[in-house]
């Protein structure tokens, strides 16, 4: 799943493709990007190896992308990992329609103003249906965040987790997640009020720039340059302290625990999850490495 903005910038704009619920997004067809090469690492030991993967839950139809190395990761895994089980996707929708709602509502001429709230109309006159006055502050950064995805041209029906599943399915294999769907939002609903608020000024600020920096990222994402996407997250997210620790790195620290113990088990492993969790020091690759563990890029 995973993440949003502050005070006039891009945070929950663009990370929106690399790190929102992939549960969110559809869109219509476009034409055909060039192939992807997404950055990929491997950890193993005598009998155990896991292949990491950073996805983009959302991408322009047709993207190839279980091409070279993906490909034989595929094949060798005996299990997937995501984010979100199949079961747990499914249940997601309604969680977020359960969650968003606030208990009593508030206009959202009370909560924006300036910049913020003109971005907001536009948004609601491009055809955005925020519904605002009746949601929390953090539900409508994920609506922001998927109005982007949508004029950006992405859909979940060509992300990486939506080809993985269909592959793994087919093959018998097993799919489970690391987190829940009630888990997920909740990482957005228990951030303090003021973050939320910041998140929400932001996005609404910058949403016209939005689907340009969607694509953006995703290209990155495309080439497997990670420098670029470190550089996109860091820009995004150094100034909402609070946000990065919730929404990533606790995140991060959480699955690497869970990899460092599925190394104690042999077999082979596919892990996919948000490109945004790949990168830095506080990157999934980078903290399993700091646990000791060999970790190379193989992609």
């Amino acid at each position: 799943m995973t993440t949003p903005p502050y005070p006039a910038g891009r945070w929950g704009r663009r990370l929106a493709a690399a790190l929102l619920p992939l549960w969110l997004v559809a869109c219509k067809p476009a034409e055909p990007p060039p192939q992807a090469r997404p950055a990929m690492w491997l950890v193993q030991d005598a009998d155990t190896r896991i292949y990491i993967l950073g996805t983009m839950h959302a991408l322009p139809p047709r993207t190839e992308w279980a091409t070279g190395p993906v490909a034989h990761a595929i094949a060798a895994a005996d299990e997937l990992v995501m984010e979100l089980s199949p079961a747990e996707v499914e249940k997601a929708g309604g969680e977020f329609q359960r969650l968003a709602q606030r208990s009593t509502p508030l206009a959202i001429t009370d909560r924006l103003s300036g910049r913020a709230l003109a971005g907001y109309r536009e948004l609601e006159n491009a055809g955005a249906r925020l519904n605002g006055d009746k949601l929390d502050d953090w539900a409508l950064v994920i609506l922001i965040g998927q109005h982007a995805a949508r004029k950006a041209e992405l859909s979940t029906a060509d992300g990486v987790e939506t080809g993985l599943t269909r592959k793994f399915k087919a093959a018998g294999k097993p799919v489970t997640g690391l987190e829940t769907a009630h888990g997920q939002l909740m990482l957005f609903e228990t951030l303090d009020a003021a973050t939320q608020r910041a998140l929400l000024v932001r996005a609404a600020t910058g949403a016209a720039k939005a689907p340009t920096e969607v694509a953006t990222m995703t290209a990155a994402w495309r080439r497997g340059d990670i420098a670029a996407l470190e550089q996109m997250v860091n820009e995004d997210v150094d100034t909402v302290p609070a946000a990065r620790a919730a929404l990533i790195t606790d995140r991060n620290r959480r699955w690497s625990a869970w990899a460092a113990r599925r190394m104690d088990r042999p077999g082979t492993v596919l892990m996919a999850v948000g490109a945004g969790h790949m990168v830095g020091d506080d990157g999934v690759p980078a903290l399993l490495a700091a646990k000791g563990f060999e970790v190379r890029r193989v992609q």
